[in-house]
This record gives C-alpha cells, structure tokens and sequence, in this order.
C-alpha cells in the first residue's frame, strides 16, 4: 500500500492511504501489528480523509517501522507482513538444529590436512570477527561479541591456530548445545498447547445455534461467541456487539469494542456481549500461529534474575581489555596479554541462565504446569502470599445439583428445565451443572426464550414466555433486579447454606420460582496443598468467594486457610489484592473463572487451571493443564530450584573463569589450554542447566482413578 506522509513530527506520524484499500478489517490488523512489534502508542485511522494517525516512542528506527509496516499492506489491506508471517513454523521439534560441531571436527582431523584446517578456520572466523567489529564501530559496544573477535584476531595475528581451532569448535559447541536444549524444551511447549479439538457454536443453516467441533470450521463459517469465550478464528463480527481483549495481539490490556464489520482475530477472547463472526482463516492458520506467537512471548519474558545476569556479565567485558592492557604493560608479554582475552564471563552466563529457564518450562510441562516466561518462575519461587477464589478453583469443575427448591406457581421440573436452557449458553462449571442434571432425569427444553444476555459475575438475563427471567447469584436478583426475598425463601438458603452448599436463584416476573443448591465436592488433595504451601515459605493462605459468610467459613476452616474474604464482587477481589500489594506483599492468585481475570491481571504471577474460562487462562502468568491444585506446590518446587540453579550457575562461571584467568596470566597455562578450560566451563554449566530440577518422588504423582469418578 502506497501511503504519503503529511505530517512528520517527534513521535508523531500522519499518513495518508487510500480509503477504498484499508477497510475496517485492514485498519485492524494494521494496528494490531503495529501496536505489538512498533513500540505504538495509539493509533486512529479517518475512514473519510484515508489518514492514519500514530504515535509512537521515539526511538531509533521506529518511524520508518510504521512506514514499511503500512507500506507492505497488500491491494486489499487485511493481511500485513508481520513477523509471524515472516518467518516460517520454526518451532520445536520443527526447527532445524546446526551441524553438531564434535561430528564436523571428526571428519576435519581424519580427512583434511592442516593447511586445509587452517583455511577453513580463517572461513569460519571472519562472520565473527565481523560481527564484533559491528558491535563496535557501528553500535559502540564493548560486549562479548567484540571479545571473541578481538581474541580470534590475537590468535590468528600470532599465529597460535591451534588455540583459534579450539576457540571456534568451543563457539560451535556453544551454539549447538543452546540449539537443541531451545528445540527440546519449545517442542513440548508447542505440543502441549496444541491441545485437543475444542467445540465451538456456530450458526446452522436453520440459523439455530449448532455446538461442533473446532476442526470442522471451514471459511465462511459463523461462530458465535459469548461472554468469557475464546474466539476460535479470523474473520469479520456478522451481527452483534461485544468487548474484546485482543492482549494476546497487541499486548494492551484494555477490551476493544467490536461491532457488524469489524475484524476479530483468533486468540482474543469476548469479555462482554456476544458477537457471531464469519470466519475468513480457520483450522492451522490461526491457532498455530498464535501457539507461535504465545512461544517467542514466553522467551522473551526474561526473569529480572536473567535480566541482571547478563547486564552483569556484558560489565565485566571492559575488565577483560582492561586486564590485558595492564599485563602488557607490567610484563610486555603478547602472550600473557592475550590469555586476558581467552576468558569471558559472559558466554557462559548468557548460555546457561535461558537454558535453566526453558528446561524449567519444559519440566514444568511434563508435570502439567504451564509458565508463561523467565520472570514468573522468580516471582512464583518469591511469593510469600497465596490467594485462592472458591468456586471452580478449590471445589471441582463438576459440581452438581443436589437440590431444587421451588416457589408457586413453579414445580421442579418446569424450573430446572428452564435454568438448563438459559444455562447452556455459558461454559461455567456450575452452568454445566444444571444442564447435567436436565439430562440426567432426562428433560429436553426447548429454546422458548429470546435472546440470553450474560451480566459479567451476576449472572443470566432472558425473556420467557413474554416474563422476564433471571439466573444468578443472590446479589444479582435481589440487589440489582430488585426481587423479593420472602420469608420461606430465606429460610430455605439459610439451611442449604448451613451445609455449606452454593445456590443460584431462579425469578420469573419479578418473583422467586426456584433456589437451586449445588454441591461441589473439594479439588483433589485441596487441603495437603495448603500445607505443602505453607512449608515451602508461604506466609499467608486467603480464600475469596462470593459465597455467604457461613458457606466461606465452612470451606476455609476444611481446607485449612489463614483467613477468608466473603460474599465478594469481582472488583472486591481485585480491590483486596491492590491493598496487599500497598502492603508491599508478594501475591500469588489462584482463579479460574471470568470474574477472576482483574484479580489474576493485579497480582505479581496469576495462576489459572486448565478447566477454568479462557480469558482467565489467557491473563494468568501460569496454568495448571491437568487441572489440579496439587501441582501448584510442585509449580512452587520447581520455581525455587531453577533459581537456585541459576544463582549456582552464575558463581561457578565467575570463580572457574576467574582462577583460569589468573593460570593464563601468571603463565602456569598457555593460551590454548586457557581456552580449553574456559569453553569446557561453559559447556558443562549449560549441561548443567538443562538437568532435571525435581526428583522423581517431587514429580506430580497419578491422580488415583476413583478420584475421577
């Protein structure tokens, strides 16, 4: 797309395209791309004059970014070269590894002669000492690149091949070794996310809502999604208005309002309303794509240990220079000055401290934990609060009906088949429950109502039968709608709550018809990960609900909880989580519903089950993929392991390399056994870094199979 510019400021750029060729899709995917990868601030396009207007940070570079990303629009303007579509699925085991260097100096030494080595070595070093001289002259850097060209020049300026032989092979080797333990440790992340195929609602040729499977999707499909649902596919919104969060596309955190004609994109989920949109890029070329874009997210998420690290490592790189100018000087020895150059404490720390993050992420995966990057393993090993919702969270996915208790002129069966109808629509654990139990005593229910509307952590809004219906928690009929707790009524919720069941409540034409009790068994050894918590350090267990007190206080006390906060609203969570970050508290927030997604976006490291709404996944810094909370200790575990190991690594590198420095200076080691010392080192602390961090008896143990029943 040809664009011209019309304004030019600091940070400030208007250009102006052709109307007819952007379109609403277009403009979408242009500032999707540009606001993730163009360091954009905001951008706003006039439909009437075809300008486009972005701000951007000044940074070098960034300006003519935005011009080549408008630039290489196509004629139609809705599919933007971005650096997904750059590059091809290099992923896991997909990703090609580089010759191993042990096979290639094998073939070398048995079939070339030295002056052939030497050739090939001279080859081999100058995209180095190139590079190095890049970093140099070009960016004014005096890192770890400029040291191995400067310490391949020394070698080969005085002739020492051998040592500059050794220094190549080691060089490969890094490389090669950070390779594959990055193929091994992406390939399972890109495996495990693959996932199953999900089934999603379209509209049917009736033009009724139909439930499929996600591979069935094919272009010009309509997919409806609500509420707290994850859109499965590219396309354009065919009817309906909604909130999205396009996090996973541009990194903002703010929903994006979508209506008839504007362009939704796979991985972004609907917080409110719903929308159907008509899929123009379905199957592969969605979800793997994002799977792809989420993995390079991941990597880039460094831990502020590995941050510092190599902020570090890169200081200590003018001490290598500096160190070899004052042993020339005291000892004019070439020799002893260049051995100064041999060793570097960068190489090694840059190569192992990823490595003990991505062999952690991949561990954690075979333990079915999720970690979405580097710097939520320090903040899950440093958390010294742990924060849990109720519902969905500590009480399993599957609750069930265990009682009904109706008010005239409503009998059972008219109630529960009118709660499953309305609850179908939502994939919520307790909506699961009542449309379980319809089935189970086997009532069909027709779709007599009109349109089912979502109010976000209140419940179910409908009309029936020309009366209004609702569906949800006491707070949502009886304070915002407004209906009339009778006496009977109250008694009857005053008894299932001394039970220490849930409720959702049913009211039809400004009347209560139903209270439905729900019981929902405890997750799978709740009680033993509260103390196992608590024995690996952390200070402070508090469950959140927005349960009844008497309900909250007979589950914390089971469980075993610190304190517990009840009869909350989704902005009460997410209010008590600001205060105890004001109280300068490390927080760690276990959820898994719709209503938890501001909590878990507040607290240091957000943790979400895999049974839970997908925008709760999609906010959360880690995943529970089996759905259990017995793996959140082992999460802890292994957390503190890998920064441990790290904190181990980073010591080893420093003493080693510092005692051969000293044999290469006092001259006890020549240049090619420094060299050898030094790469070994960095060779076996990256093997290091990719061993296992848990034992086998620390590993998640099998669920037993009663416990699935």
């Amino acid at each position: 797309m040809d664009g011209r510019v019309i304004s030019d400021l600091r940070g400030r750029l208007r250009v102006r395209v052709e109307p007819v060729r952007l379109g609403a899709e277009g403009f979408d995917r242009l500032s999707a791309t540009l606001m993730k990868y163009g360091g954009v601030k905001y951008i706003s396009y006039s439909r009437l004059t075809g300008s486009v207007l972005v701000l951007y940070e000044d940074a070098p570079g960034k300006r003519l970014f935005i011009l080549r990303t408008i630039n290489e629009f196509e004629e139609q303007g809705i599919h933007p070269v971005s650096v997904t579509e750059r590059e091809p699925l290099s992923v896991g085991e997909e990703a090609p590894l580089p010759y191993n260097p042990v096979w290639v100096l094998v073939l070398k030494k048995l079939f070339l002669p030295w002056p052939a080595r030497i050739a090939l070595n001279v080859f081999a070093a100058v995209p180095i000492v190139l590079k190095g001289l890049k970093e140099l002259l070009w960016h004014g850097k005096l890192n770890v690149e400029v040291l191995d060209a400067v310490a391949l020049s020394v070698c080969f300026g005085r002739a020492d091949f051998r040592s500059a032989g050794t220094l190549l092979f080691f060089f490969s080797l890094s490389g090669y070794l950070e390779a594959w333990a990055r193929r091994r440790s992406l390939s399972v992340l890109f495996h495990s996310l693959k996932g199953p195929d999900e089934k999603v609602w379209i509209r049917g040729k009736d033009g009724k809502p139909q439930l499929v499977p996600e591979s069935s999707l094919q272009i010009g499909s309509e997919v409806i999604v609500q509420a707290g649902g994850l859109i499965p596919v590219d396309g354009v919104v065919e009817s309906g208005d909604a909130m999205v969060n396009q996090a996973t596309m541009t990194g903002e955190p703010l929903p994006v309002h979508k209506e008839a004609g504007g362009a939704v994109f796979a991985g972004t989920t609907v917080e409110e309303g719903e929308i159907t949109v008509r899929a123009s890029r379905v199957g592969g070329s969605t979800r793997i794509r994002s799977i792809i874009e989420y993995i390079k997210e991941s990597e880039a998420s460094k831990s502020g240990l590995q941050g510092r690290a190599e902020r570090m490592a890169d200081a200590i790189v003018p001490f290598n220079f500096l160190l070899a100018l004052a042993t020339f000087l005291v000892t004019r020895n070439v020799a002893k000055a260049g051995n100064a150059l041999l060793v570097d404490y960068s190489c090694a720390i840059r190569l192992s401290t990823p490595i003990a993050v991505l062999s952690a992420m991949r561990e954690g995966n075979e333990s079915g934990i999720l970690v979405k990057g580097g710097r939520f393993l320090e903040e899950l090993a440093s958390a010294d609060t742990c924060v849990f919702d109720k519902t969905g969270t500590l009480t399993e996915a599957r609750p069930q009906v265990s009682e009904i208790v109706t008010f005239p002129p409503f009998d059972r069966t008219e109630a529960l088949r009118l709660a499953a109808c309305l609850e179908e629509h939502f994939p919520h654990p307790v909506g699961r429950a009542v449309v379980n139990q319809a089935k189970r005593e086997g009532l069909s229910h027709a779709e007599e109502h009109t349109k089912v509307d979502y109010v976000v952590a209140h419940g179910i809004s409908s009309t029936w039968r020309n009366k209004k219906v609702l569906l949800g928690s006491r707070h949502f009929i009886f304070e915002d709608e407004g209906v009339p707790l009778t006496p009977e009524a109250e008694r009857e919720t005053e008894r299932i709550a001394a039970n220490g069941e849930s409720m959702i409540y049913l009211a039809a034409d400004g009347a209560l018809a139903a209270v439905i009790a729900i019981s929902d068994r405890v997750r799978y050894r709740a009680r033993e990960t509260m103390d196992a918590l608590k024995a690996a350090g952390v200070e402070r267990t508090v469950m959140l609900t927005g349960d009844l007190t008497a309900t909250a206080a007979n589950m914390a006390a089971k469980i075993g909880f610190d304190e517990f906060k009840a009869e909350l609203l989704p902005d009460d969570k997410a209010a008590y989580l600001s205060a105890l970050a004001g109280e300068g508290r490390r927080v760690m927030m276990v959820g898994d519903g719709l209503n938890d997604s501001a909590a878990l976006s507040l607290a240091r490291v957000g943790v979400a089950l895999s049974d839970g709404s997908e925008l709760a996944k999609d906010v959360a810094n880690v995943q529970l993929l089996n759905g259990r909370l017995d793996a959140l200790p082992v999460a802890r575990l292994l957390a503190e392991r890998s920064m441990k190991r790290i904190h181990e690594n980073y010591w080893i590198i420093v003493i080693l390399n510092s005692v051969f420095l000293g044999l290469g200076l006092l001259g006890v080691a020549g240049a090619g056994l420094v060299s050898f010392l030094h790469n070994g080192t960095t060779v076996l602390v990256a093997a290091r870094a990719s061993r296992p961090f848990l034992k086998p008896w620390e590993r998640l143990a099998p669920k037993p199979a009663e416990e699935d029943e």
